[in-house]
């Protein structure tokens, strides 16, 4: 037993009172964590994206562990024959697509910037703006870039082949946000934070950028029973992916945004958000596209599918 306020509490109700603040004030905690240790990195002089980096990893690892002890399905803590799959993409993505990114797109962007004289674009407009003013900005066009390619993903049966991959899981859990085709990776980049750097944005404003939206998408398919309240109107919380990865088109073709849902409430395709059951009847592939996609299958027979154009359907 405790003493609150000169109220003794049981073990059981401190558990009970632990859980309802991780419940609503993780994502909060995740964000202000990420953003602060950003801003004492860039106050200090140390490796933005080393720190960022390493905030986000303590998120991602932190998620996985509260799934055991704050499970939204506890069915879903059990392996699904997906977990090779999951595991192959994570380290895909970020042992092999992202490095080439990271690497090849600023060279890229210089050699096309010179040519087609955009070095100074963004610094003549934007240069004497505010810091957050520029994240802002910055964000707000990422996102939108972002929420119009995934709903294109959705929409047009040539993308969705690529798409389809992310949906095959049948279940939610931190790992499988990353199950991601590398060109559906590669896509998303070129169409939303490219564009900034062949315009000249300054690395620490993508880096910042990154410190907002990671947090968000560490626990965005995080099997963790959150309950995130108004935040749910501003960010893409794993309350509202949930419905975006149902298993019925009516309602997985909703909820676009990448770490910010401002845009789909713009747009109408803000959907299904509910204080007391944000749960889909089934989460997984369309039926018109599980008939034929590998969904079960080893993490390159899925890679394969992209070359067989009638894989799956919208």
């Amino acid at each position: 037993m405790s003493t609150i306020q000169g109220k003794t509490i049981t073990k059981n109700e401190s558990k009970g009172l632990l859980k309802t603040l991780v419940a609503r004030g993780l994502l909060t905690f995740a964000i202000i964590t990420c953003l602060l240790a950003f801003f004492t990195a860039r106050a200090w002089g140390l490796n933005l994206e080393l720190v960022v980096t390493g905030a986000a990893s303590s998120i991602l690892v932190l998620a996985m562990l509260l799934e055991r002890w704050l499970p939204f399905r506890a069915q879903w803590n059990h392996k699904h024959n997906d977990i090779r799959t999951d595991v192959t993409s994570t380290t895909v993505l970020f042992a092999l697509i992202d490095p080439l990114l990271k690497y090849i797109s600023p060279v890229a962007a210089v050699a096309l910037y010179t040519v087609l004289d955009l070095a100074s674009t963004y610094s003549r407009l934007f240069g004497d703006t505010a810091f957050w003013l520029q994240l802002l900005l910055i964000t707000l066009f990422i996102e939108l870039a972002r929420y119009w390619l995934h709903r294109l993903h959705h929409t047009l049966g040539w993308l969705w082949w690529l798409h389809a991959m992310h949906h095959s899981s049948t279940r939610l859990y931190t790992l499988n946000n990353f199950r991601f085709h590398p060109l559906n990776y590669i896509l998303m980049f070129m169409f939303s934070t490219f564009p900034l750097m062949l315009l000249g944005v300054p690395g620490d404003l993508l880096l910042a950028y990154l410190a907002l939206s990671l947090p968000i998408i560490m626990l965005q398919h995080a099997n963790i029973d959150l309950k995130n309240g108004v935040l749910n109107y501003l960010f893409s919380t794993n309350e509202l992916h949930r419905w975006h990865h149902s298993a019925r088109a009516a309602q997985a073709n909703c909820n676009y945004g990448h770490a910010l849902i401002v845009w789909d409430q713009l747009f109408g395709t803000f959907k299904y958000y509910s204080k007391t059951n944000n749960m889909p009847d089934e989460v997984g592939l369309f039926k018109s596209s599980s008939q034929t996609y590998p969904a079960q299958a080893s993490y390159l027979t899925q890679l394969r599918s992209m070359f067989c154009w009638k894989c799956c359907r919208v």
